[in-house]
């Protein structure tokens, strides 16, 4: 899969009003961790390279993280975790962000009450980090509300496992009838099979070259 998915008017990003969705970009799921994701250390450079031109262009960033807390887990891993599997625990380095995707200011301990409080923690001037409790990142959390609120109307989506929850967060994202973007190459674990399966529901796929010349190419507003 080369380039980008056919667009038509109703599907074709907007790449001025769009936010990005950096999901469970998380220490413990990079390839050495106790819950690896094959792939996911190898995409964390190009992760912060997307971050930072999405900072640049002053366009809004929100890393939808996870954060298990029994019994509010999802059923596949609660089993573990009941057991004492310490897996992206509250207040862990595990749980934590690696330090090259968030903004310099931004790094370190994020408020963890505030997190699981359903706050969108602020990390950065339009930049923030947001638990979700299961696959999707608009699943019982403020981001429809929060991408409302700021004028977005485009999503990008890269970050960990695409099987998993990035493809739940594009789907609900086309459920809610935001234009959708996956950045093929900087998600772990995207396989060709995924390409056709996005492009049925409108997704846009994109190689992270092409994503960041467009993002210059798109007039931003001041």
């Amino acid at each position: 899969m080369t380039g980008t998915t056919s667009v038509d008017h109703y599907t074709a990003p907007h790449y001025a009003t769009s936010a990005l969705l950096l999901i469970d970009v998380q220490n413990d799921f990079l390839d050495d961790g106790p819950a690896p994701i094959p792939g996911t250390r190898d995409i964390v450079p190009d992760l912060a390279v997307l971050a930072e031109s999405f900072r640049y262009h002053g366009r809004p960033v929100v890393h939808v993280v996870r954060r298990y807390v029994a019994p509010d887990i999802d059923s596949v891993r609660r089993a573990a975790v009941e057991a004492g599997a310490r897996i992206v625990a509250p207040g862990t380095e595990g749980a934590a962000i690696p330090n090259e995707v968030l903004p310099a200011a931004g790094a370190g301990r994020i408020d963890e009450d505030a997190l699981l409080a359903g706050d969108m923690v602020r990390v950065g001037p339009v930049e923030y980090v947001m638990w979700k409790p299961r696959w999707s990142a608009f699943h019982r959390t403020p981001l429809e509300a929060e991408l409302a609120r700021l004028g977005v109307d485009t999503v990008v989506i890269a970050g960990c496992n695409m099987p998993n929850c990035p493809r739940a967060t594009a789907f609900d994202a086309t459920a809610r009838d935001l234009r959708t973007v996956v950045v093929a190459d900087a998600v772990s674990r995207f396989a060709p099979h995924h390409h056709d399966e996005l492009a049925s529901i409108g997704v846009v796929l994109i190689h992270l070259p092409k994503l960041l010349d467009m993002l210059d190419a798109d007039p931003f507003p001041t």
